[in-house]
């Protein structure tokens, strides 16, 4: 699931100058503290969070590429992963974008998901896939993702929970001919 921790009903407006590069191994601390801090998460998901972070952190850019929001005072605000879906032709997914509380409604979010669109579309992206939770707190995530022009395209009920539908997102970036049909 790919929440961006923001506050309920807040429209993020940058009034915080951010520092925006890949995140460091030693950032690992704070990204469990963001994850954790949202309350949104199960232990479970935490630490897959954790696991995708490392894997990052181990290889970057092989199997998914990062980005950090970093504060005036250096610290990591939020942070996001994402990268190539296997076995498509230019579709990516955003698999964690998460801002900490405490950075939350500062533009950081946005900033996040619109720099990594940025590095999809120069790496040859033609869509980006997000996937994330019908739960009722999960609303302004929801919100924030039609916001940034990713539309709904999938529910599939009681996918996480009971009661808890994955709700899939997508955005076009741009028209692209398939591979399929260039290599008929």
């Amino acid at each position: 699931m790919t929440p961006v921790a923001h506050k309920p009903g807040s429209q993020e407006t940058p009034i915080q100058t951010f520092d925006w590069r890949p995140p460091k191994p030693a950032d690992r601390p704070r990204v469990a503290e963001a994850v954790a801090a949202t309350g949104m998460f199960r232990p479970d998901e935490i630490a897959v969070a954790l696991e995708v972070f490392d894997d990052y952190c181990r290889a970057p850019g092989q199997d998914y590429l990062a980005l950090a929001a970093y504060g005036p005072s250096g610290g990591l605000a939020g942070f996001a992963l994402f990268g190539p879906t296997p076995c498509t032709v230019g579709t990516w997914d955003l698999y964690w974008i998460v801002v900490h509380p405490q950075a939350q409604g500062q533009g950081a979010g946005r900033g996040l998901l619109e720099r990594a669109e940025a590095q999809m579309r120069d790496a040859g992206a033609r869509m980006c896939a997000i996937e994330t939770s019908s739960r009722e707190d999960y609303e302004a995530t929801r919100r924030f993702y039609l916001a940034c022009g990713y539309q709904e395209v999938a529910r599939i009920a009681d996918f996480y929970d009971a009661g808890d539908d994955r709700v899939t997102y997508a955005k076009q970036f741009e028209k692209s001919l398939s591979l399929r049909k260039e290599n008929e």
